[in-house]
């Protein structure tokens, strides 16, 4: 790649970057975050918001789901807010939906910009999985979603089908399919959090994770860790 392309690219990154950190620090003041009353009162002013303009609000979180996935963001504390603002169901059905979408652009992108680079970086490192990938990617690729990317952070599994030269129709389905279940388990979560801030007036971080709907998803977690787990020794064996 042009090495003008590589920096404008790395300048419109850092630009999108530095709005979001900005953004957030104008919102939320950080040395609040223990405070429940701070809490409450910034998150009733978000469910406000999506309850009187829900299809805007819908719209402008799932455009940003997308920007943080370009910029290589993690999946899970998003996911933990669609579920606290839009509740279990339809923040995982948000949460997915804008995933799928902001992975799908980013393994185009990626595919366009930086796939020497990438094969460069990771080819050694998986050929297991590779040769895997090849028998049926999108079989392979839905697994891989569904057990949490076997523990690979989740920048770096939207990243892998470049090595093998998935085909972007079933890069996005499998990709639906497979982001369900954990974005459902985060979602729960952030739901769970939002029923028991509302509900309490200051509840401990045990009342939390006692509350069934908290630790119930969190075994779910579990499960996926431990399938997880099970995959990487397998097939990312050194």
């Amino acid at each position: 790649m042009n090495k003008n392309v590589k920096i404008l690219l790395a300048i419109i990154y850092l630009i999108c970057l530095g709005l979001i950190l900005f953004g957030f620090l104008e919102y939320i003041d950080i040395t609040q975050l223990s405070n429940y009353s701070y809490i409450r009162e910034k998150s009733k002013f978000l469910i406000i918001l999506k309850d009187e303009y829900l299809i805007l609000f819908t719209f402008l979180y799932l455009l940003f789901l997308i920007i943080w996935t370009l910029l290589l963001g993690f999946a899970s504390p998003l996911a933990i807010v669609s579920g606290f603002v839009f509740g279990k169901t339809l923040g995982t059905l948000i949460s997915v939906v804008g995933f799928t979408f902001g992975c799908t652009i980013l393994y185009i992108f990626a595919n366009f910009f930086f796939k020497d680079f990438i094969i460069n970086k990771l080819t050694s490192k998986i050929s297991s999985f590779i040769q895997l990938f090849n028998k049926n990617e999108f079989f392979y690729f839905m697994i891989f979603r569904l057990a949490g990317g076997a523990g690979t952070p989740f920048a770096i599994q939207n990243l892998l089908p470049v090595l093998f030269k998935m085909k972007v129709k079933n890069y996005f389905f499998s990709t639906l399919i497979g982001l369900f279940p954990i974005m459902f388990i985060w979602c729960a979560i952030g739901s769970g959090i939002e029923k028991m801030i509302s509900s309490a007036a200051d509840p401990s971080i045990i009342q939390i994770v006692q509350d069934k709907e908290i630790y119930l998803p969190l075994l779910g977690f579990l499960i996926i860790l431990i399938f997880s787990f099970t995959l990487k020794k397998i097939y990312f064996k050194k």
